[in-house]
């Protein structure tokens, strides 16, 4: 019975089927389509907000170190994304590569893993987008009242309204078609990089060498945790890591990619080289515009430290161009999400309604789906303890992609494509990103840990009461 079982959870789904279901997906993204939903999504309001809170709470001005450190594990993943991508260009990314390399059961967690991050981020960044857009009116006298401000039961609230707002904008605009959206996305970004930029220039001629003295502060423990030492750093770095998750949301649209061969590994890789570029010239000069101790507690660090510097208005407009850049990341992680939802209800893990197309071939049944649950998380319940949930569930989606690696490449060229692109330095790469990957989660909160139990306990529920009696694995085993 026990083996039975077993052979049932490890059944892999043949590739084949996977071209055959996602057949009727236009494929109509492009490179520069990519690296907007890459930059875009990974880009998004933290690298105006987390540079500085990391600073004041762990590493001093070697913030820029965990940037860095950060970085690089993100690259190694993304490298193994790429390959995976080119290799089996499915919606669902991890769900469905995992599925066909390791077997249903696996697939399922990683996919439940990945949805944890869909559904809270895209909740967090329409409270962070709300919450900045009020912070940008009450400048002008403008106040909503804490009714329509704050989630429910929290100092007086009804319901964020701006939250529940630009969340149901965004799908609307998706459920329109992913090429429009893409377009929206790469003026949007557009604007976003011009207002990095802005801040940088402006800033660095205010950048003062004293800032950066001592550039690693020795270590001491505070109720933050860590701060200073190689300690601090190693707190920045798991902390920093969740800036940096955004290519998945690339990897999820793979089935409607253009040439996805190509496509897809210079869409990934080439908007986190973007994105790391970005973070860490944001670092160092809002290190250097003023003492890194005074980002402590601080919601809005560079509009703080153009200030400092005597340049509200360029204060102003950076923070306004942010508050409507938010919308690329709620962008690109409706799109990864609605598109791993689809993939659930393509492969009846979850009701099949969820995996069927609209006329147009768009999943926009999905979409309502992701649409509903971000809002009443973001608008409705208090969900500030789910957050580090985002990088728990996504790390360990990485670990098994990272892995997957040495079973894809025995199948390349066989019942997979051989793709154009493959992971370097193999098989020492593939170990090192599951490596890298593993040190940043067991850098994690004991409640990060905690709560990604619950996450994983209540997927193998669904899986053992839904999923394997009603996917479409479960049918072929039936015949």
């Amino acid at each position: 019975m026990c083996m039975s079982i077993w052979k049932r959870m490890t059944m892999k789904e043949d590739p084949s089927t996977y071209e055959i279901k996602d057949a009727h997906l236009a494929r109509t993204l492009r490179v520069r389509d990519f690296l907007g939903l890459g930059v875009g999504t990974i880009v998004s309001a933290s690298i105006f907000t987390l540079p500085g809170e990391v600073a004041a709470q762990h590493a001093g001005p070697a913030v820029i170190i965990s940037f860095i450190l950060a970085a690089v594990v993100a690259g190694l993943v993304a490298f193994a994304y790429a390959e995976m991508s080119a290799a089996m260009p499915f919606a669902g990314s991890a769900y469905s590569w995992i599925n066909v390399i390791f077997g249903e059961f696996f697939g399922w967690i990683a996919g439940w893993a990945l949805l944890a991050e869909y559904f809270i981020a895209l909740a967090f960044v329409g409270s962070g987008l709300s919450a900045n857009f009020r912070a940008l009116i009450a400048q002008f006298g403008v106040k909503l009242p804490n009714s329509l401000s704050n989630t429910f039961g929290n100092n007086g609230g009804i319901v964020d309204l701006v939250s529940v707002i630009v969340i149901i904008a965004v799908a609307l605009l998706i459920a329109q078609g992913v090429s429009g959206a893409a377009r929206v996305e790469n003026l949007l970004v557009i604007l976003k990089v011009f207002a990095i930029l802005l801040f940088v220039v402006v800033g660095a001629f205010a950048v003062q060498k004293a800032n950066f003295v001592p550039f690693v502060p020795k270590h001491r423990m505070t109720a933050n945790g860590a701060f200073g030492g190689w300690q601090g750093i190693y707190a920045g770095v798991s902390m920093i890591f969740l800036s940096y998750i955004g290519f998945d949301s690339i990897a999820a649209n793979s089935a409607e990619a253009v040439n996805p061969q190509k496509t897809m590994p210079r869409g990934i890789l080439g908007s986190l080289l973007i994105a790391v570029v970005l973070f860490v010239a944001v670092s160092v000069v809002l290190i250097g515009v003023m003492p890194y101790a005074k980002y402590a507690n601080s919601a809005e660090p560079v509009g703080m430290a153009l200030r400092a510097i005597n340049h509200p208005m360029v204060a102003v407009v950076v923070q306004t161009i942010a508050v409507v850049g938010m919308f690329t990341a709620l962008i690109g992680m409706t799109l990864a999400g609605s598109r791993l939802i689809y993939s659930f209800g393509r492969d009846g893990m979850l009701p099949k309604w969820l995996g069927k197309l609209d006329a147009k071939n768009r999943p926009n049944h999905a979409l309502l789906v992701l649409t509903c649950g971000a809002v009443l998380i973001g608008a409705f319940l208090p969900f500030a303890f789910l957050s580090q949930l985002i990088s728990a569930g996504t790390l360990i989606s990485f670990m098994f992609v990272c892995l997957g690696i040495y079973a894809l490449r025995q199948r390349e060229g066989k019942d997979i494509k051989d793709p154009d692109f493959k992971m370097p330095f193999y098989p020492v790469m593939p170990f090192l990103g599951f490596l890298a990957a593993l040190m940043v989660f067991l850098g994690l909160s004991g409640d990060a840990k905690l709560y990604a139990g619950f996450w994983f306990l209540a997927g193998l529920v669904i899986y053992f009461v839904y999923g394997i009696n009603h996917s479409t694995l479960s049918k072929q085993k039936q015949k």
